[in-house]
């Protein structure tokens, strides 16, 4: 019996409803080219290779390779890639890639942000995320949720949230309640690929104290008058901006 560890983050599914549920919203097709990232004991490993002509997965914990082994058997469906998610190459594809996990809540968001730098190569994405984090992505201007990871997501994906989660799913069961999100690539980021490193900085650095005005976050960065100039009421708070508001500041930041 394997002991979920803390350092990794893991939380086991139980509840077959809920996996059953998961795998419908995927909606896997037997050619699909899908990835799974902290496959633990294949709960969600074993309904997928059922449908699917072959499945990676990508695990860091040696001791659940060694039991996601036993899946190869007799078919040889399987990929098991032993590495870090946060460092894997998702973009080392011949084909464009389904992406689904189960993600420890400790790496979530990070991983979030290095797959949102490699979706030329991801058709779409599936996760089981804490349901605090999905608020935040899914969350719109005004909303107490919304900030730099909303933001970030949304300019480059679609969001949705599928189905809500309880704890009681897990084992060991979690002090906190899980969502499952869809996110799907834009077809065109709304932030020009030129300007990308300076919306980051202007969102993070708006972000960098919330309650504060956007004229106070952004004082080294644009002056009153060019926030004015971008339409934008220099004592509002981040959380009032909206996506085209922030692409204003950064275009302004550059002149």
């Amino acid at each position: 019996m394997h002991r979920a560890r803390k350092r990794f983050g893991q939380n086991f599914l139980i509840d077959s409803s809920i996996i059953q549920s998961l795998v419908t919203a995927i909606a896997p097709q037997p050619n699909d080219n899908i990835i799974e990232i902290g496959p633990g004991l294949g709960a969600l490993t074993k309904p997928l290779l059922d449908k699917l002509e072959h499945l990676e997965v990508i695990e860091l914990d040696r001791d659940l390779i060694n039991k996601l082994e036993q899946l190869k058997q007799p078919t040889n469906k399987l990929t098991i890639h032993a590495a870090d998610a946060l460092k894997f190459d998702f973009s080392h594809t011949r084909y464009p890639r389904r992406i689904v996990g189960n993600l420890p809540y400790n790496i979530s968001t990070p991983l979030i942000f290095h797959l949102l730098e490699q979706l030329d190569s991801i058709v779409d994405m599936h996760f089981m995320l804490q349901n605090e984090v999905v608020n935040r992505i899914c969350a719109r201007t005004g909303d107490r949720n919304f900030g730099r990871l909303s933001i970030m997501v949304q300019v480059k994906c679609s969001s949705q949230k599928l189905i809500h989660v309880p704890a009681e799913s897990f084992s060991p069961k979690p002090k906190v309640e899980s969502a499952f999100i869809r996110l799907t690539p834009l077809k065109k980021s709304l932030v020009p690929k030129q300007l990308e490193q300076h919306f980051k900085h202007i969102v993070q650095t708006c972000f960098s104290q919330p309650r504060k005005t956007v004229n106070n976050n952004l004082k080294k960065v644009l002056s009153q008058n060019k926030i004015i100039d971008a339409g934008i009421d220099p004592n509002s708070r981040p959380q009032q901006l909206t996506l085209e508001n922030f692409l204003a500041l950064t275009r302004l930041s550059q002149i």
